[in-house]
This record gives C-alpha cells, structure tokens and sequence, in this order.
C-alpha cells in the first residue's frame, strides 16, 4: 500500500507518497548526518525531493520527517525544505 500526503502552501497543492515497505532513518552522529534507507525509502525521499522541486513550488515550501511521520523510531527528525535564494 503506498501512502499519499498532501500539502498546501500558497495555494499550491502538492502530494508527497510514500512508497509501500519504506523504512527511513536519520541518525545524527555529531559531525555527520546518515540516512539509511531500502530502496523503497530512497525511492521515497527522490519523490519528495522532485515534489518540492516542482515548477510552481514556492520559495520555503517544506516537509517534516519524523519519527511520528514517516522516519523509523529513535531516528533524528528531518526537514527538505525548498530555498530558491542564492
């Protein structure tokens, strides 16, 4: 079963999925950040990464990660957010 999520930012509604069997973890490990993922997590985070890189997407449009949404337990939680400023 793959899992859709919509979001509204400006008006502009985008869906983010979530691949059936993703598992995601983010670990801070001090001077690094790790995220391992099976392959139906890496194809999840691509997903979310090109939603938010879509045309029409606004400056500042973002996702949380969380271990109550979307990320294994005890995992860091995890913010893609789009910033068109250079």
């Amino acid at each position: 079963m793959t899992t859709h999520v919509s979001a509204v930012t400006d008006g502009t509604t985008r869906v983010f999925t979530w691949e059936e069997d993703a598992r995601i973890e983010v670990r801070n490990l001090g001077g690094e950040i790790v995220i391992e993922a099976n392959a139906a997590g890496l194809k999840t985070l691509a997903g979310h990464l090109l939603t938010l890189a879509q045309d029409g997407t606004p400056d500042g449009a973002h996702l949380h990660l969380e271990e109550s949404n979307g990320l294994e337990e005890g995992s860091a939680s995890l913010v893609l957010e789009r910033c068109d400023d250079e």
